[in-house]
């Protein structure tokens, strides 16, 4: 359980959410907004959304008891962050909003506070310009939606310690989520690598291939499939180094500059390393391993596949 205090300035559906979880992992969280009367309005939402989660089955039973309890809105900024021993901003992604924010936020609280900022792209150093002590600031990027998506970016900049990145891991992992370390660049990781699937895509679409919904359904029912087990290294392993290899070739009669074969994926093939099938790759699953590794991708993805099942189709067509 996560006794700590903890601030969530921004108490829209992105902090609201955050909130939620950070609430019913035991931490004390305070919401504050623009205005009270916005944290307020935000607080009796939470309670109503925390509400529907359980009727649906997606919180605990006691969910709102907890959630009444734990969390509390603010009069302000600075009455929320006061006595926190972490602070998430989770104002709009725009840098000027950010600053300003964060400078009240710094001002106010205790000096061995640690500050988290949920931005999904802008670089942390250029966020902790704002920040006094900025060795204490990090980025913790939650997704959209913060209750039911299982992962976390933490994104240090040159300066953050080691104790505040240790203290943002302590938070996130008392919410049951995974955290991953990834170092401070535009789009940090999620961002980028989505933004890299959805230029693809409509590229697709533009070029007359194929229709958004057509490659919606290749994406969720072939790689697509593969993602909630497996990390693209995993995957590439996998299929084979060598196979990813000649298909790269084979990309490259159209679009040479594009799809140029990574030099990592190069290095391994010419070493012979051609993943699971060789015991060495960009993961080294060893030989004797791979039989129980594909019994279990096997296993995961008809588990996967009777839970689309049981769920139907999704309601967008």
């Amino acid at each position: 359980m996560n006794t700590r205090t903890i601030a969530v300035v921004g108490s829209g559906y992105m902090g609201g959410g955050i909130a939620q979880v950070l609430a019913l992992s035991g931490a004390t969280v305070v919401i504050a907004d623009i205005s009270e009367e916005i944290a307020r309005s935000n607080y009796e939402r939470l309670l109503t959304e925390t509400a529907q989660f359980v009727s649906d089955g997606l919180f605990p039973v006691d969910a709102v008891e907890r959630i009444r309890a734990h969390v509390s809105p603010a009069a302000s900024i600075e009455e929320a962050v006061a006595d926190a021993d972490f602070i998430e901003e989770a104002v709009p992604e725009k840098i000027e909003i950010k600053h300003a924010t964060l400078r009240r936020i710094s001002a106010a609280a205790r000096p061995d506070a640690v500050i988290g900022s949920n931005t999904s792209t802008i670089l942390i150093d250029s966020l902790a310009e704002a920040v006094t002590g900025p060795e204490r600031f990090l980025g913790v990027h939650f997704s959209n939606p913060a209750p039911f998506i299982p992962g976390v970016e933490l994104i240090p900049h040159a300066t953050t310690s080691e104790s505040s990145i240790a203290l943002a891991e302590e938070i996130v992992a008392a919410t049951g989520k995974e955290t991953a370390r990834v170092k401070d660049s535009t789009g940090f990781v999620l961002n980028r690598l989505q933004y890299a699937l959805f230029h693809e895509a409509t590229q697709i679409v533009e070029e007359g291939i194929a229709t958004p919904e057509d490659i919606d359904t290749i994406v969720r029912t072939t790689f697509g499939f593969r993602l909630p087990v497996f990390g693209p290294f995993a995957i590439a392993d996998m299929a084979g180094l060598d196979v990813y290899a000649f298909c790269y070739a084979s990309l490259q009669t159209r679009w040479p500059e594009r799809f140029a074969t990574p030099e990592s994926l190069k290095t391994l093939v010419d070493a012979g390393k051609f993943g699971t099938k060789s015991g060495a790759g960009y993961l080294d699953v060893p030989a004797e391993r791979t039989a129980e590794l594909i019994a279990y991708r096997n296993k995961a993805y008809v588990a996967i596949k009777k839970l689309m099942d049981e769920l139907g189709p999704a309601p967008i067509g």
